[in-house]
């Protein structure tokens, strides 16, 4: 959710300065990409976990400020939902058994997580929609303690002027509306970042733009919302619904939402910040007193505060990223594609191909993107949404492709080829790429396993929520084990 923020409401004067100053951050901004030094001689990685907090029976535990004041870790951090909680890992390289260290490092911090969340009376869960939860869950207090939150709330209905509608149309139908953006909390996904150069820059995020649909079909894990089945991947649909600024009017219209896959490919970075100033008005138009040019010319980095807030209102699925760390300025792919699980060694397969895959992708002399429409790989992501591991996929050379098609016969081998360029172990790739190999041989990932299990409860004379319950405590006995999901023992 970004940077904390000091106050909720904003005068049209406060508005009218944050325009104003945001302009001049883009200005300068432009400038720095010609003239500035960023930090990219070591390119690093970086990941984050959003990860929900349940009871003994599976349903979600309004705790995180009990939990979090156990875990006293300060990588762990608060979400959106009081049911919530983040996990941040630190940046490092790629190269080497790096993969494998951070396995170990994960594991062992959701376990004390989850031992100090038990004391305060709840679990952690890594899934990319609770299943357990339910509209009621979110009709009390929901929402955590923090002054951001509350803002993007009161923005949202300012912009709507009326209670948001979620309509979803998968397997079965979910409407309904909601008068507060409680549903956005529903979301727990992965963050995977990659730290790359100005010249760079364009190539990746194309590059990550294009994997986004393949990357869906291999890692949904969010078919329950509310106790309807929908889509393979439903949080993308829901992310995108539940924090629409927009009129069923301004939709019709064809007004751009907060939640943006995008519309072109780009040769720049510049060509998203400028996107987001001139398409999206400021939900969060909070000004700090740093004058960017002075800085500048000073032959320091600023920090472009008002450019960054902005830029984390508008949700992109691979979302550019300017940030400075020990007065260095650096640039990064933030690919926000994915959900939350199932396992620790599922989440690192799911990066091992996508930092593999993307290397190839972005490095390619003719690259795929000057052979395929924009629009081909938006509707790609649709595809990978709604279907998961049954999607099928336009790709330059081949046509309509099935997915597991696409991953073995052409993704899979780029991705080993990239991890053998970053310099990652042979050890690294065997691991995580025959996880990602038998998962699309297989047509199984997380969504699959949690709606074949549903049925199968179903079919033995549960309800839906008692076999969304049952399927949630299998479940969390798996995501406890770290055996990829493909290996999961499926009920019958």
């Amino acid at each position: 959710m970004g940077d904390d923020i000091a106050g909720g409401t904003f005068s049209r004067e406060q508005r009218k300065t944050y325009r104003e100053k945001v302009a001049r951050c883009l200005d300068v901004f432009e400038r720095m990409l010609v003239q500035q030094t960023f930090d990219f001689d070591r390119p690093l990685t970086g990941l984050e976990i959003e990860l929900n907090l349940v009871d003994d029976g599976f349903r979600p535990a309004m705790a995180n400020a009990q939990v979090l004041q156990s875990i006293a870790d300060p990588a762990y951090q608060t979400e959106l939902g009081r049911y919530n909680i983040e996990l941040n890992v630190a940046p490092r390289p790629l190269p080497g058994d790096s993969a494998l260290e951070l396995e170990a490092l994960l594991r062992t911090s959701l376990d004390r997580g989850d031992d100090k969340a038990r004391a305060a009376g709840a679990r952690i869960l890594m899934i990319g929609i609770l299943p357990t939860l339910t509209p009621e869950d979110l009709a009390g207090d929901w929402m955590s303690a923090n002054p951001r939150y509350e803002a993007l709330d009161e923005a949202v209905f300012a912009a709507r002027r009326e209670d948001l509608e979620l309509d979803i149309t998968g397997a079965e139908r979910l409407k309904m509306f909601s008068p507060t953006i409680a549903p956005e909390s529903a979301c727990t996904s992965v963050q995977l970042h990659l730290q790359v150069s100005p010249a760079e820059f364009a190539a990746n995020w194309n590059a990550a733009q294009v994997l986004a649909g393949p990357q869906l079909a291999l890692g949904a894990n969010s078919p329950f919302l509310f106790g309807r089945k929908l889509w393979a991947e439903t949080r993308i649909e829901l992310f995108l619904q539940a924090t629409d600024t927009r009129s069923p009017e301004l939709r019709n219209q064809g007004v751009r939402p907060p939640v943006f896959f995008g519309e072109r490919w780009i040769t720049s970075i510049f060509d998203l910040f400028e996107e987001n100033v001139r398409y999206f008005p400021a939900l969060l138009p909070e000004t700090t007193d740093e004058d960017p040019e002075a800085e500048l010319a000073a032959g320091r980095a600023p920090r472009l505060q008002e450019l960054r807030l902005h830029n984390g209102t508008v949700y992109r699925w691979n979302r550019p990223v300017y940030d400075v760390v020990d007065g260095m300025p650096h640039l990064r792919v933030e690919n926000r594609v994915l959900p939350a699980g199932p396992t620790v060694v599922d989440v690192l397969a799911n990066a091992a191909f996508y930092y593999g895959a993307l290397k190839m992708l972005a490095a390619d002399e003719r690259p795929v993107w000057t052979k395929m429409s924009f629009d081909a790989a938006h509707s790609n992501f649709g595809e990978g949404a709604r279907r998961g591991a049954d999607a099928t996929f336009y790709w330059p050379g081949i046509g309509s492709v099935p997915a597991d098609e696409l991953v073995l016969r052409r993704l899979l081998p780029l991705a080993d080829e990239g991890l053998v360029r970053w310099g990652v172990s042979t050890a690294v790739r065997d691991r995580y790429l025959t996880i990602i190999e038998e998962r699309a041989k297989r047509r199984v990932n997380g969504a699959t396993w949690q709606a074949d299990t549903v049925a199968a409860f179903e079919r033995r004379g549960l309800s839906r929520p008692n076999a969304l319950t049952e399927m949630t405590r299998l479940y969390a006995e798996g995501m406890h084990a770290n055996a990829p999901v493909h290996t999961w023992e499926q009920v019958s």
